[in-house]
């Protein structure tokens, strides 16, 4: 593990660079300090601005699994740790009674917690893969109790199962968090990890990003996507596009052939911007003084 970790934080840029996430130094710093400090890296900020992405492209330029877990309102720590596969130990159960009734009743019970029937959910699955990156995504979706529990899990980096006993991670595995902050999170959690408010990125670097993820898409067409979308930002719509819609606005541009952005394309393909349909009004009537700024 050691030897696949970044030298340096212009390491970090330059490995998330060729998996087409591109990152400012300050970004590159505290994951490069994460990985270096054994430390979940929590991000914070707008949807669309990168975050799980980030997970995903750790995962890629160090050669690990990504084991993700996706955080909802009730989640609790049943979802994340494990369950029994009841079916198959109900199948077992019927094996042993077709073998004959010789089964010491205390045995069959004791076989039923069996390793083969576990069904590791995401945090056991990466403290048993690790190395790994464990993303825990939308945690501020989740309750306070879930918050402590993943503070315990991330304290020792181990789970107690009562019928098998502890599973600890042999390497700690590399953990980021994502919130988009609809509640706070509360400081404990936030003591334990390295943290990082991410922005939307600047023009040139939303430019580069598109360029980079999207390569068929012209220089000059991704710069007024992106000009276009920038302002959106500033619009006060209910959801402004993200990176993640400004690379689908750009595609779909692409494949309808267009070369130059347009009213009349832009307007076509606004399902590929904006979510809602208050939004798509908005920027229906902004289209035009957008395109002539």
């Amino acid at each position: 593990m050691e030897n696949r970790l970044p030298a340096s934080a212009d390491d970090v840029a330059a490995r998330l660079g060729e998996t087409g996430y591109l990152c400012d130094g300050s970004l590159a710093t505290v994951t490069f300090l994460a990985l270096r400090m054994e430390r979940p890296l929590l991000l914070e900020g707008e949807p669309g601005t990168g975050k799980t992405a980030l997970a995903e492209a750790i995962a890629e330029t160090l050669g690990l699994p990504l084991v993700r877990l996706q955080c909802y309102e009730g989640i609790d720590a049943t979802q994340a740790l494990y369950d029994w596969d009841f079916p198959r130990q109900i199948l077992h159960l019927r094996a042993l009674e077709a073998a004959g009734g010789n089964t010491d009743v205390e045995e069959a019970e004791k076989s039923l917690y069996d390793e083969r029937f576990l069904l590791a959910r995401p945090v056991l699955a990466a403290l048993q893969q690790s190395p790994a990156v464990l993303l825990v995504d939308e945690v501020d979706r989740a309750d306070d109790e879930f918050e402590a529990f993943l503070l315990e899990v991330l304290s020792t980096y181990q789970v107690s199962i009562p019928e098998l006993g502890t599973v600890a991670a042999a390497t700690p595995p590399i953990v980021v968090l994502t919130s988009n902050r609809t509640r706070e999170l509360h400081d404990a959690l936030k003591r334990r990890c390295l943290y990082h408010w991410i922005e939307h990125p600047g023009l040139e670097r939303e430019v580069q990003i598109v360029r980079s993820r999207a390569p068929e898409v012209s220089e000059e067409l991704a710069r007024q996507v992106v000009g276009v979308v920038q302002q959106l930002r500033d619009e006060g719509l209910q959801k402004p596009p993200g990176v993640a819609e400004t690379l689908d606005w750009a595609r779909a541009l692409h494949h309808l052939g267009t070369t130059t952005l347009d009213l009349e394309s832009a307007a076509r393909t606004l399902g590929a911007l904006v979510k809602y349909r208050e939004d798509a009004q908005r920027v229906k009537q902004a289209l035009d003084q957008l395109l002539r700024a």
